[in-house]
C-alpha cells in the first residue's frame, strides 16, 4: 500500500489542498488528482457513502496517486475499525468535544500498546495478508493520521486538554458548525467564529500539532494559510461543478 503522503507532507511543513467529496463516481477522485488537489476528504458524515462505495473511492485515490481521506460519521470504534481495516489511511472524525473524546479515538485507530483496534489481517488494510501480520500490527500505528473535528465551543472549550492527548495528529476547526455554537449560524466570517479559530489555530501549533479547516474562497485560503493553516479543505465537489456550471449558464444566457 502507499506511504501516507499526507502525514509526511504536514510534518514537513507543507500545506496542502483537498475538496470534500460527495460524488460517488471513482471519477471525481481522478480529476482532483489531475486537476492537482493533495488530497480529497470522502465523506461518509454528509454524503451518500457505505463501506463498500468508500472502499471503492479509496482504490481511485491510490491508482491516481492523490491521498485518500475518510470522514466517517461519528466517534464509533466499530465504524472507525471498518474504515481503517478497508485502507485509508486518513481518518477524520467529527464531533470531538472532550479528551475523553480524543483518547477513545486514539484507543480505536491504533493497535496495542498505544490503543484496542480490533485486529485482522485478513484485510484490505493488509494487503489481503501479503503484508504479515507481525508487520502489520507493528507498523500501521505509525502510518494513520488522526484528524478530530473541533466543531463547537465546548471543544474549544476544552482544546487545551484535546490537543495534549497523544495520538492526533491534525485539529481541523468546522466554521459552519462552530458559527451555528457561536450563535451566528452560517456567519462563518463573523467576529466570534474567527476569534475563536485563530485562538484554537495558535493553540494547536503550540502543542506541535497540525491544523486544518474548510474554505470557500480563494482568499480565505490564503488568509488561513497564512495564519498557520496546513490542511485546507477547499469547498466540496457538488458546488464545485455547480458554480462551474452556472457560470457557463450565465455566460450562454448573455
Amino acid at each position: 500500500m502507499s506511504l501516507n503522503a499526507l502525514k509526511e507532507s504536514i510534518t514537513k511543513g507543507e500545506t496542502l489542498y483537498g475538496p470534500f467529496c460527495k460524488m460517488q463516481d471513482p471519477a471525481i477522485i481522478e480529476i482532483a488528482a489531475l486537476s492537482g488537489f493533495n488530497f480529497v476528504i470522502i465523506d461518509m458524515e454528509h454524503g451518500p457513502f457505505g463501506i463498500e462505495s468508500t472502499q471503492n473511492m479509496i482504490r481511485a485515490a491510490e491508482a491516481k496517486g492523490i491521498t485518500p481521506i475518510v470522514r466517517v460519521t461519528e466517534n464509533s470504534e466499530t465504524l472507525i475499525l471498518r474504515t481503517l481495516d478497508i485502507g485509508v489511511k486518513c481518518i477524520q472524525v467529527p464531533q470531538v468535544c472532550t479528551k475523553s473524546d480524543a483518547e477513545r479515538l486514539v484507543k480505536a485507530t491504533s493497535f496495542y500498546p498505544k490503543g484496542e483496534r480490533g485486529m485482522c489481517r485478513y484485510v484490505r488494510a493488509a494487503d489481503y495478508t501479503a503484508i504479515d501480520g507481525a508487520t502489520h500490527f507493528g507498523t500501521a500505528n505509525d502510518s494513520i493520521t488522526t484528524i478530530i473535528h473541533i466543531e463547537g465551543m465546548e471543544g474549544i472549550n476544552n482544546l487545551p486538554e484535546i490537543v495534549a492527548v497523544e495520538g492526533i495528529d491534525v485539529i481541523f476547526l468546522g466554521p459552519y458548525d462552530l458559527s451555528q455554537s457561536c450563535g451566528v449560524p452560517g456567519q462563518v466570517h463573523h467576529k466570534k467564529v474567527v476569534t475563536a479559530m485563530k485562538y484554537a489555530v495558535k493553540l494547536a501549533k503550540d502543542y506541535g500539532k497540525a491544523v486544518g479547516t474548510f474554505t470557500e474562497s480563494i482568499d480565505d485560503a490564503k488568509m488561513w494559510k497564512e495564519i498557520g493553516v496546513q490542511y485546507i479543505s477547499y469547498a466540496v465537489d457538488v458546488g464545485l461543478v455547480m458554480n462551474a456550471f452556472k457560470e457557463i449558464t450565465k455566460q450562454l444566457n448573455n
